[in-house]
């Protein structure tokens, strides 16, 4: 039997959900590479929720994945930073590792896209992890290049003083 899979916008109901999942990321993250995330502000969540920026996929009504997007990322895209949709922080549940929602976000965001005449789909993470850059050019991202970042002031600690590799589908 074929699960059913939905994605809808979190709501404040689900914040300890989705800072369950924060938590079990970097977790992991601390298991398989060097880098990892350094907590996130329940402001700034609670500021996505309001906005319809924050979302989650549900399996047969479970969440099983979250991730929030934005619409400027000036900061990390500089002059490119322009008629997109910007995926942040996907997190997968652990029981629910090879479901592919990667590309699950890639044909929700087309759809986005489409719907919002917006013309990218686009995406960063740190320069030095191979598997997840492998990951995401596997998805259908096209890799177009690094991003030393000069000034972080807006975003979460783990951006101070990195560099990123960038990706973006063109719709």
């Amino acid at each position: 039997m074929e699960n059913k899979i939905t994605v809808v916008n979190s709501t404040l109901s689900d914040i300890d959900t989705i800072f369950d999942f924060y938590d079990m990321a970097i977790a992991h993250q601390k298991k398989v590479f060097n880098k990892h995330w350094q907590g996130f502000s329940r402001t700034m969540v609670e500021t996505e929720i309001a906005e319809n920026r924050q979302y989650q996929i549900l399996v047969d009504g479970q969440t099983a994945c979250i991730f929030a997007v934005t619409f400027d990322d000036a900061l990390i895209w500089g002059d490119r930073d322009h008629d997109a949709i910007y995926i942040h922080r996907i997190v997968t549940h652990p029981d629910f590792r090879g479901f592919s929602f990667v590309k699950k976000i890639i044909d929700w965001a087309k759809v986005f896209c489409a719907q919002n005449n917006l013309k990218f789909i686009r995406m960063d993470t740190w320069s030095d992890n191979e598997k997840l850059l492998q990951h995401y050019t596997q998805s259908g991202f096209d890799y177009v290049g690094i991003a030393d970042l000069k000034k972080s002031e807006g975003l979460p600690k783990h951006y101070e003083g990195i560099s990123l590799s960038l990706f973006e589908i063109k719709i």
